[in-house]
């Protein structure tokens, strides 16, 4: 029989789990948000295999987030740090829920876009082609709200750093630490 539950590590840090999920979601958006920040600067013959690159990353985002929010659903994570005041447990709480929320959204909506753009996914040795006719009325409201949805995720990732390294070099009190490998 197997234990599901993460054995917390020493004063209060993350496994080695839910650190590579935590690292792992942040590369991905990262190179997300830089694809798709850069999409319009392409040259028109780079912007098909651009947008699929980018919707094909998306599934694996979305994937990822998927499986770790049914892995932390299994593996609770260490015990609030003690510096934490109930305010800031509960805010920290509220951006994460936000973040995961949005994480899965955010990739429905563009593959939606995506799909009614009239693309199909190339994954290099199969295709997936939905035959889906090219649907302005669908792709411009959704691929916005894309967008938006997007720049929501970046802010709040942002918020959550900008909070983490002021745990580190502000207060000095190993909040960062405790998602930071060694």
């Amino acid at each position: 029989m197997t234990d599901n539950t993460e054995t917390p590590a020493p004063s209060g840090r993350y496994g080695s789990g839910a650190m590579a999920f935590h690292w792992s979601t942040f590369l991905l958006v990262i190179v997300l948000g830089a694809s798709g920040l850069l999409y319009e600067s392409r040259p028109d013959t780079l912007k098909a295999s651009w947008i699929n690159a980018h919707a094909v990353i998306g599934l694996c985002l979305w994937g990822l987030t998927l499986v770790r929010v049914g892995w932390r659903l299994r593996h609770a994570p260490p015990a609030p740090a003690a510096v934490l005041g109930p305010w800031e447990r509960h805010l920290s709480q509220a951006v994460h829920l936000l973040l995961y929320g949005l994480l899965l959204i955010t990739p429905i909506i563009g593959i939606i876009s995506f799909i009614y753009h009239g693309r199909a996914f190339d994954f290099g040795i199969f295709r997936i082609d939905l035959g889906i006719a090219k649907d302005r009325a669908v792709f411009h409201p959704t691929q916005e709200i894309h967008g938006d949805l997007a720049y929501a995720i970046f802010g709040l990732a942002g918020l959550h750093a900008l909070a983490a390294l002021w745990h580190h070099f502000c207060r000095r009190d190993g909040v960062l630490a405790r998602m930071w490998p060694k």
